[in-house]
């Protein structure tokens, strides 16, 4: 059996850069990966248009200079080949494959109370020991098929946008029903619909999608990205969402009139990107200031999709805006205007089951040679819960979060001692960019496991009272916000049976940093130190 100092489960943004921190201080370490090779969410989410939604000169790691002024990005918004590109030539670059076991899922993860240490079984091969454990999941990496009745029996290719294969898809000329559009369906949908014969598009709820505004980096910018890197980046390690973006009016929507509001809401869509959603101070926080922006947003899906009844099926009305993630649009609206494009409302006429060769809505029967699902994640515990991690007396994780995840900073949970998770429910992982919060948080962990190894002290378990402190903070800042009244998956909503709780903290990855950083000046305090 091998015995480590730590193991980290994963080996996306977040486990390749626990491994080279972890080494580079020299603990032990072996990564465990259940792909074939690097890249997390980039190695399994390959569909059509994928793209991240953060800009690729702050979606990178900032830990080497000499690693951000090699590496050249060629879009705006990089693509899921090239990410995946930068992902390898990391692993390359800092020799990480060497310690990581690939194709090596888990089985489970047992706190051995005796011993103080943590078992972890592996499919298909030997145990691993190791006094700490880092998961290094990702948020979104566990895939939410819904249960229609039928799936199994439908004879065509069935793919997740989540589990897409890595050899292409034949979709050309072919009859294509996409279920699902949320941010992969908006990503994916305009791609299929290029080169499919018809494609149809079953919609439970429409998004709000604004421009994304891609475009290839001009070597001017790049070199001019490159020389302010140090300043840029600390810039997004203070910003409320750890990335720039462009900036607010700081007025309430109501104080300005219509002509100034207007040019403020046409000026970030012509930037692109989230950022309309914090044009004004109290857009998430004031139902009617949240009706102006949506109110716009609607306007332009309108003028955007020549069929007005269409055009009224993509527009949202039950969700706040920015209640729901926001999604990047490339073409998607106008997708809708082609002639082989279908838009069925599956609140109207509901999916009634799966058929060998199509799919049955209440109204009527459809014939498809593939199904597409572009249905989302159980997200941010889905992925944690799937390790089976018992802690202190064989608790289960699952038993623990059984009304929903509860942890120390996002860091850590009561009962599981020597645990660590990288962006957890209750840190701002989600509603940042992940890059500037992976980096954060592995560096906290990091050094407090040098912290407990300078002082002899073995064990680091977080303290319940303290734990019931921060998720009631947490809890307290997002009661503020709309985004406690949406239907999203940051409430769980999208998974039947998942309890309703807020699971992203919404206080910034600025105020989260110093907040952690004094809790670690204060001898970590909030946990229970032991030798």
């Amino acid at each position: 059996m091998a015995r480590f100092d730590v193991v980290v489960v994963g080996a996306g943004f977040a486990g390749m850069y626990a491994l080279h921190s972890l080494r580079e201080r020299g603990f032990s370490v072996r990564v465990v990966e259940r792909a074939a090779d690097v890249g997390g969410t980039w190695y399994w989410n390959r569909y059509p248009g994928a793209r991240c939604d953060v800009p690729s000169i702050y979606y990178s790691y900032s830990f080497s200079e000499e690693l951000q002024q090699e590496w050249v990005w060629s879009e705006r918004f990089a693509a899921q080949p090239e990410i995946l590109a930068y992902l390898n030539h990391v692993a390359d670059r800092f020799d990480l494959r060497r310690d990581i076991a690939f194709n090596t899922d888990v089985l489970a993860a047992t706190y051995r109370e005796v011993t103080r240490d943590w078992l972890v079984e592996v499919e298909d091969g030997e145990p691993l020991e190791a006094t700490y454990l880092i998961t290094a999941v990702g948020c979104l990496s566990t895939s939410s098929v819904p249960a229609i009745p039928g799936l199994e029996t439908f004879e065509g290719p069935v793919h997740h946008t989540g589990q897409w294969p890595h050899d292409p898809i034949d979709l050309a000329g072919k009859r294509v029903a996409v279920i699902g559009t949320g941010s992969s369906g908006i990503q994916l949908i305009p791609e299929v619909a290029k080169v499919a014969g018809h494609l149809t598009v079953f919609q439970r709820t429409p998004h709000f999608a604004v421009p994304a505004q891609n475009r290839p980096l001009g070597g001017d910018e790049l070199v001019e990205a490159k020389s302010r890197y140090s300043e840029l980046r600390e810039s997004c390690r203070k910003a409320s969402t750890g990335t720039i973006v462009f900036p607010s009016t700081g007025k309430k929507a109501r104080e300005v009139d219509e002509p100034e509001r207007r040019q403020a809401l046409d000026a970030r869509w012509t930037y692109g990107a989230g950022s309309i959603v914090s044009t004004f101070a109290d857009t998430l926080l004031d139902a009617d200031a949240n009706e102006v922006t949506a109110e716009y947003v609607r306007e332009r899906i309108r003028s955007i999709v020549r069929d007005p009844d269409v055009a009224e099926r993509l527009t949202p009305r039950d969700n706040p805006i920015g209640g729901k993630r926001i999604c990047l649009d490339t073409n998607y609206y106008d997708t809708y205007n082609r002639s082989n494009v279908e838009l069925v409302d599956v609140r109207k006429d509901p999916i009634a089951e799966i058929t060998i060769n199509g799919v049955r809505t209440q109204s009527e029967s459809r014939a498809y040679d593939v199904l597409l699902f572009a249905t989302g994640f159980d997200a941010m515990s889905g992925p944690l819960l799937r390790l089976n991690i018992k802690g202190r007396g064989g608790q289960a994780l699952a038993d623990a979060w059984e009304a929903g995840p509860r942890t120390y900073l996002g860091v850590a949970v009561a009962g599981f001692p020597n645990m660590f998770t990288v962006t957890g429910p209750g840190s701002p992982s989600v509603l940042s960019n992940m890059v500037t919060s992976i980096e954060q948080h592995v560096e906290w962990i990091v050094e407090m496991l040098e912290n407990l190894r300078a002082q002899g002290k073995r064990i680091a378990e977080a303290d319940a009272a303290a734990q019931d402190e921060w998720v009631e903070h947490v809890n307290q800042v997002a009661s503020r916000s709309l985004m406690m009244t949406a239907n999203s998956w940051y409430l769980g909503a999208n998974i039947p049976g998942k309890p309703r709780v807020f699971m992203p903290y919404l206080g910034g990855v600025g105020a989260y940093r110093e907040t952690c950083e004094r809790i670690a000046a204060a001898g970590y305090e909030g946990f229970n130190l032991d030798d």
